[in-house]
C-alpha cells in the first residue's frame, strides 16, 4: 500500500501493481507543507481523491476522513464518508481511533461504506501525544490498542493500519484479529506495509522515517 494524491503519481503507483492506494491526509504535510495533518479539509481530501480515482484502473483506493469531519458525532461522520464516496468515486474510507469512534464506524458501515481502521500513532491526535514517537510501549496503552483492534474488527472494519508501535505488539494484534493488518513502522509480522510515497522516493528531504530502511530491506528480501 502506498499513498498518492494526484492523477500522475496515482497512475504510476497503480501500474506498478500496488494493491491499495491511500489518499492520505498526509497530503497536508507533503503536498501543502503544513506541520501536521490537521489543517487539511474535507473538500481538499475529496479533490485529491477525485484526482487519484481518475488514474486508477485496478488498485483499491482508500481515503482518509480528515480531522474534524467525523469526531463530533456519528451523523457528521456519515455525511463526510458519503461525500467522499459519492464525489470522488473512491472505494473505502479510513478513520483514526478505537472505542471512542465506534458509533461513527458502525454508522458509516451501515450505509454500505467500507471502513479501514487506524491505531497506534494517530497523527490527527498529535497535540494529545505531543510527539511522533512510538506509541503503546506502556502496558496499559498496549492493552487498549489490542482491545480497540478487536472492537474495530467486530464493528466490521475490513482492515487495520498500525502505525509506529512495537513490533511485538503488532505481531500480537495480527494474531488476534482475522482482518488484514497493514503496518507502518510496526515491524515485519503484519499482513502488509504502507508508506508515504514521498518518503519512499526520498522526496521528503527534511524527514526520513527511522523504520523506512528496515521496511525496504524486508521487502527486498521477500521479493
Amino acid at each position: 500500500m502506498l499513498t498518492a494524491y494526484d492523477f500522475s503519481m496515482a497512475g504510476i503507483v497503480d501500474a506498478a501493481g500496488i494493491d491499495m492506494i491511500l489518499v492520505g491526509d498526509s497530503a497536508s504535510n507533503v503536498m501543502a507543507g503544513h506541520e501536521t495533518t490537521l489543517p487539511i479539509t474535507l473538500d481538499q481530501m475529496i479533490y485529491h481523491a477525485t484526482s487519484v480515482v481518475r488514474a486508477v484502473e485496478r488498485a483499491l483506493v482508500v481515503v482518509d476522513i480528515p480531522f474534524g469531519s467525523y469526531q463530533g458525532n456519528s451523523s457528521e461522520a456519515l455525511r463526510s464518508a458519503i461525500r467522499i464516496m459519492k464525489e470522488s468515486g473512491a472505494h473505502a474510507v479510513k478513520v483514526e481511533g478505537g472505542a471512542e469512534i465506534k458509533e461513527s464506524v458502525i454508522r458509516i458501515l451501515s450505509a454500505g461504506v467500507p471502513v479501514m481502521g487506524h491505531l497506534g500513532l494517530t497523527p490527527q491526535s498529535i497535540y494529545k501525544f505531543g510527539t511522533y514517537t512510538v506509541r503503546a510501549k506502556e502496558k496499559e496503552e498496549a492493552k487498549k490498542l489490542l482491545e480497540d483492534a478487536k472492537i474495530l474488527e467486530e464493528c466490521g472494519c475490513f482492515a487495520l493500519v498500525l502505525e509506529k508501535i512495537p513490533a511485538s505488539l503488532a505481531k500480537e494484534v495480527s494474531a488476534a484479529v482475522s482482518i488484514p493488518v497493514i503496518g507502518i513502522g510496526a515491524g515485519p509480522d503484519v499482513d502488509g506495509q504502507v508508506l508515504v510515497l514521498h518518503d519512499m522516493l526520498g522526496i521528503t528531504q527534511e524527514f526520513q522515517p527511522r523504520f523506512f530502511e528496515a521496511v525496504c530491506r524486508h521487502q527486498k528480501h521477500h521479493a
